[in-house]
């Protein structure tokens, strides 16, 4: 028997089509897919549309739609800080400029004294310090104004009495010890000074509630007490004159630190 001649086979010129096919179904699918993500909700897009309208009108919402809890949005309280901060730094200005003014008067009424070294101004952010030589204010081992400057304290008591600043008068000594039956020691010595500083200006018209007088005797030296020099320049009446009022603080239990 003859055998049969194998039969060429031919090129499929159509098997594109299934490949095409397969993308088109999957193209389909993918449309499908989109489409359905794209749908929205009627119901839930309007609770969350009433959600957003009430959160930023601060105004409970009224629906008949489930609850949906509203949280206030912090940018009003970011405005309110700022709206303060704001009002702090222009009060912060405002008492940096009053303190300006009132070194600037006191510099013009001291003037004299400055000039010769007996008094200095010393402008810092607490405040304005007045450093005088206790030299030219008493006679030594006293404590009763000179009188030419009891007409000074009494010009810078004008300059104090139309702010509202608190003044600090401090007495200082140098360390040779003083004994007598006024003043048994520099302690009592620097603080009856300051108390005389302080009552020229109440007696001027500072109000006596902004005003406090301290004795600090020889335990605040500037200089070095080994050098009549040194000692000269720890003699003095120093006036503070704080930018700011301290607060009234607050209380400590036992209770709380226990818890």
């Amino acid at each position: 028997m003859a055998r049969r001649k194998a039969e060429e086979e031919h090129d499929n010129h159509e098997r594109w089509l299934v490949s095409y096919a397969d993308f088109i179904t999957l193209l389909f699918a993918f449309f499908v897919v989109m489409y359905a993500l794209s749908t929205v909700n009627e119901g839930k897009y309007r609770v969350l549309s009433e959600s957003l309208v009430s959160a930023f009108r601060n105004v409970q919402v009224n629906s008949t739609s489930p609850a949906v809890q509203v949280v206030t949005p912090p940018m009003a309280v970011i405005s309110k800080a700022t709206q303060t901060s704001r009002a702090q730094d222009a009060a912060k200005q405002k008492q940096r400029d009053k303190m300006k003014n009132v070194a600037k008067d006191i510099k013009e009424v001291m003037a004299p004294l400055i000039e010769q070294g007996k008094v200095r101004v010393i402008e810092n952010s607490r405040g304005v310090t007045i450093e005088i030589n206790d030299s030219v204010l008493f006679a030594p081992g006293q404590a009763l104004l000179q009188v030419p400057l009891a007409r000074a304290m009494r010009a810078i008591a004008d300059v104090l009495v139309a702010t509202d600043f608190p003044i600090t008068i401090e007495g200082h000594t140098d360390n040779i010890p003083i004994r007598n039956t006024q003043f048994p020691s520099n302690w009592e010595l620097s603080a009856v000074r300051a108390t005389t500083v302080l009552r020229v200006f109440t007696e001027a018209g500072v109000f006596p509630e902004r005003l406090t007088a301290i004795g600090y005797a020889d335990t605040r030296p500037v200089e070095s007490n080994a050098s009549a020099e040194g000692r000269a320049r720890n003699r003095r009446v120093t006036i503070r004159i704080d930018s700011s009022v301290a607060d009234a603080g607050k209380e400590l239990s036992l209770d709380a630190e226990r818890q």
